[in-house]
């Protein structure tokens, strides 16, 4: 039986200590395969199973907890339940955080009306473009209004996260946009560099590049292929060297 008291942390229990950008980037991830092994009825697990869950090594996975304050507990291991509060206390999860998404063309269609992003905590509080034929238009529930109504869907919403899903020329437009209407953290999909002050939080998710690197894997894959074929066919090598 969880202890729901448990949830709640004590004012001043815990020392605040900043966390690495890479254990940043990993507590996502322990987020999901705690919250898949919950829902399996999973009530304790060890670090080195989150390990092996994570493809990370053991040390590290303890590394990343003690920066939240947890430990876990000899021959027992980590309390899923707290162990999913306490990730998501850190990442801001106890509460919702609405979004702002900057472009209704088709890759903000698709953003505003993935339901994912509401279910992890992120309802698309508005969605807004120049286009006279998509303002006016409801998208998941979302009716697109004019990037000059940015600042108020912002302010009327308490927004600080804006998406940015318009084309590369427009991306670094539509990011000085959402700064000057209040924005404080920006995702942006364009394929574009894009520039923001000081304070700003910008992360960028560039589908292009991702394939770029899974086709360097693959190249890798193909040419130890290559390699053991040659090997494999008497005097090959030896052909292929004289050539």
């Amino acid at each position: 039986m969880h202890k729901r008291h448990r949830l709640e942390p004590v004012a001043g229990q815990r020392t605040r200590r900043r966390i690495p950008e890479a254990t940043v980037a990993r507590l996502p991830v322990y987020l999901q395969l705690l919250s898949d092994q919950f829902d399996a009825e999973v009530t304790n697990i060890s670090s080195e199973q989150l390990a092996a869950l994570g493809g990370v090594n053991a040390a590290k996975v303890r590394k990343d907890l003690s920066y939240l304050g947890s430990y876990g507990t000899r021959g027992v291991g980590y309390d899923v339940e707290f162990l999913i509060f306490q990730i998501k206390r850190e990442l801001g999860l106890t509460h919702d955080w609405h979004v702002v998404i900057v472009g209704a063309g088709n890759l903000g269609q698709a953003l505003s009306g993935y339901g994912g992003f509401g279910e992890r905590g992120f309802p698309v509080g508005g969605i807004v473009d120049v286009s006279p034929d998509k303002i006016g238009r409801a998208i998941g529930g979302v009716r697109v209004r004019h990037v000059d109504e940015l600042a108020q869907i912002v302010q009327s919403r308490d927004i600080s996260i804006g998406v940015i899903a318009t084309p590369g020329p427009s991306a670094q437009e539509a990011a000085d946009s959402l700064v000057a209407a209040g924005i404080t953290s920006i995702l942006n999909f364009a394929p574009a560099i894009i520039t923001a002050p000081h304070g700003i939080s910008v992360r960028k998710v560039d589908l292009a590049v991702e394939l770029q690197i899974l086709s360097y894997h693959e190249q890798r894959r193909v040419n130890a292929r290559t390699a053991t074929t040659l090997k494999a066919v008497p005097g090959q090598r030896g052909r292929g060297a004289s050539a």
